[in-house]
């Protein structure tokens, strides 16, 4: 497992794909938090706090994790190398395991750069410093459970076609629908605990909890249950193939 996450994190910088999704990323949230003028301009904002980064950086993600892990298993499917990566002595569950934790190991890595806006923020205040660090610590927990989740789906859409595109809009539209679909649809009901219900099964309102630096047992559980869930179909379609 270990010489396969060493694997997919090296092969994402010893060809353009890392430095991409970290150029990307990094231009992305850098334009609308400090440039164009907006909803999300910290400065147009007027507080001292990084809530607009964070209502900003899952749907970045949306995008940029699927189009990392598009290549994951659809890749060795085309080139016909997936029989022999299966055919060695390591667990289908134990090769899952590793290309994930590469996954999340490229994303964490893009994330360091963003502490250098929690420096800007922290010294912007009317009272340099007067910057809540639970809450954005909390949203940070946050941010790296959606990606982890993110992650999850892209490489489930990834085992279950040889073809990048189609992989990639599959990890998009799956993304979509547990951080943005769920709250959509809970619009549509009337009664007030239905709704809570139905947006409860989304990231979104999970994801919000912790960012208001409480960490809730249930979140945890709710992230780590849905990460595991898409592993374990990625590892239950890769087992077909041995077979």
């Amino acid at each position: 497992m270990i010489a396969v996450f060493k694997k997919e994190f090296s092969s994402f910088f010893s060809s353009p794909v890392g430095y991409l999704v970290m150029g990307i990323f990094l231009v992305i949230t850098g334009l609308f938090l400090w440039v164009f003028r907006g909803p999300f301009n910290i400065i147009d904002y007027g507080f001292a706090d990084l809530s607009l980064f964070f209502l900003l950086a899952p749907w970045a993600f949306l995008l940029l994790i699927p189009a990392v892990c598009m290549r994951s298993f659809a890749e060795e499917r085309k080139l016909g190398t997936l029989e022999l990566l299966l055919s060695r002595p390591v667990s289908t569950g134990r090769l899952v395991l590793g290309k994930f934790l590469g996954v999340c190991a490229l994303i964490g890595v893009t994330l360091l750069p963003t502490l250098l806006y929690v420096l800007a923020v922290h010294q912007l205040g009317a009272t340099a410093g007067n910057l809540d660090t639970g809450l954005v610590w909390g949203s940070y927990a946050g941010l790296l459970l959606l990606m982890g989740v993110y992650a999850a789906i892209g490489l489930f859409a990834s085992s279950l076609t040889e073809n990048q595109i189609a992989a990639f809009m599959l990890a998009v539209a799956g993304c979509f629908l547990f951080y943005q679909g769920f709250d959509s649809l809970a619009t549509l009901f009337p009664d007030g605990g239905t709704a809570l219900f139905i947006r409860e099964l989304g990231i979104r309102a999970h994801y919000e909890a912790i960012g208001q630096g409480i960490v809730d047992s249930r979140d945890l559980l709710y992230f780590i249950s849905l990460g595991v869930f898409f592993l374990f179909l990625t590892t239950r379609r890769l087992n077909a193939y041995r077979q």
